[in-house]
């Protein structure tokens, strides 16, 4: 699994200061380039070529980049806020790290820097006749690149924000932290399916702040137990929400004090969950994208149907064929991990959307095909929990349409599910 320091620095890398710091640095350097390149341009070849025109140009993109890019923040912003009133504030975590957008603001932002360096540097006589010609070389380059960039970002501005771009971005997180659950569902640790199996010598790991679990780094901790010569058993999963009253995990054998500190250190916490190994998150997500279009202000069942066809397709993932060596395997002998409940993504997923759309018989219809289709499914859990969210969901309806014939119609799908 990823360590703690590689999770970090994907995190970093998503953020969209990141990617502009380096592309800002990168274009401080290719515009001082010129002037190391310059000794090995002969003489005659900038004045035929007539490297002078490059200052006007530079002035150009130097004003023009800037306002291009206060624009696209402005643009961001926007998008930001129309992520976050129209379908759920825990999704403009997506939004904001759109890669996109972050080369598109990045490429900006460089080029203004790079103008900008590149006139310091003329004003200065720094570069001479032969760096002029590779600074104009390289701004020809650079001009290609905005222009590129430029066409990228009109069209993507079509859809940045929307509902169901957004909607589409929360499915694949939630896919992807699926499906590498899917693949190691103790994340690569003995299962545990008991606490009882807990030793009564373990010792309890306590934390001292209140926030959620946002990743585990197992190798860590199995590192840290094996060199005590003892064993770890996680209660503390990412997702979960920890307090200093309940302890995060168990560790038997170690009695050393720092070793409790490193272990410890192997739950990262944060104030908010994270979709990386969470994968409950995601569904969590989708269904509030669900509850929102559900609601009086917004009354949009479209967004709510098409947010039960993603869950079915999340949903969907646990029942794909795996590798059973890769699922059995145990990398961390010496650790035990609890795995994630089929059941509480069912919760996650369709309970709030069967509460807000009980009044409404095309959502009401659509959830009963989508759990008719799960309960379809080889893994007997499938048709467990489907036969139950189907019961529970015909009882909401049964309170909520005021219509018979829309009722039998419910009725007559829910009857059908879980059957073959």
């Amino acid at each position: 699994m990823t360590s703690r320091w590689l999770w970090l620095f994907s995190k970093t890398m998503r953020r969209i200061w990141f990617r502009a710091t380096l592309f800002s640095v990168l274009a401080v350097a290719t515009a001082l380039i010129a002037i190391i390149v310059s000794p090995y341009i002969p003489g005659d070849l900038p004045t035929k070529i007539g490297a002078d025109a490059v200052d006007n140009i530079l002035g150009i993109i130097a004003s023009s980049m800037l306002t291009v890019t206060t624009f696209s923040l402005s643009t961001m912003v926007s998008a930001y806020s129309a992520a976050t009133s129209n379908v759920t504030p825990r999704a403009t975590r997506l939004v904001m790290e759109d890669s996109t957008t972050q080369n598109v603001l990045a490429t900006f932002v460089g080029s203004f820097l790079f103008s900008l360096v590149g006139i310091i540097a003329l004003s200065t006589g720094a570069y001479g006749e032969s760096g002029r010609l590779i600074l104009f070389i390289v701004t020809i380059g650079v001009i290609i690149l905005i222009v590129v960039t430029l066409l990228r970002w009109i069209d993507h501005l079509s859809r940045l924000g929307r509902v169901t771009e957004t909607t589409e971005r929360v499915e694949k997180a939630t896919s992807d932290a699926m499906r590498s659950r899917r693949q190691r569902p103790y994340l690569g640790c003995n299962p545990l399916l008991d606490q009882a199996v807990i030793p009564a010598t373990a010792r309890p790991i306590f934390v001292s702040t209140i926030g959620y679990v946002q990743h585990l780094d197992t190798s860590a901790l199995s590192r840290y137990a094996k060199g005590a010569g003892g064993q770890v058993f996680v209660r503390a999963i990412p997702g979960n929400l920890v307090d200093p009253t309940q302890p995060i995990a168990w560790a038997d054998g170690i009695k050393d004090e720092e070793q409790e500190i490193s272990i410890r250190d192997c739950f990262s916490i944060g104030e908010t969950r994270s979709f990386d190994q969470d994968p409950r998150f995601g569904a969590s997500v989708l269904s509030e994208i669900a509850s929102r279009a559900l609601s009086p202000a917004v009354n949009d069942p479209g967004t709510a149907i098409d947010v039960i066809t993603r869950a079915l397709r999340v949903l969907a993932i646990w029942n794909e064929p795996v590798d059973p060596q890769t699922v059995n395997e145990i990398l961390h002998t010496n650790v035990y991990v609890p795995a994630i409940e089929l059941s509480d993504v069912f919760d996650d997923l369709f309970m709030p959307i069967a509460r807000d759309g009980a009044s409404l018989v095309e959502v009401c219809l659509r959830l009963q095909k989508a759990l008719r289709t799960l309960a379809a499914f080889d893994d007997h859990r499938y048709a467990q929990n489907a036969s139950r969210h189907s019961i529970d969901a015909l009882a909401r309806a049964e309170k909520g349409l005021v219509f018979e014939g829309d009722l039998t119609r419910v009725r007559e799908v829910a009857e059908t599910v879980g059957r073959r």
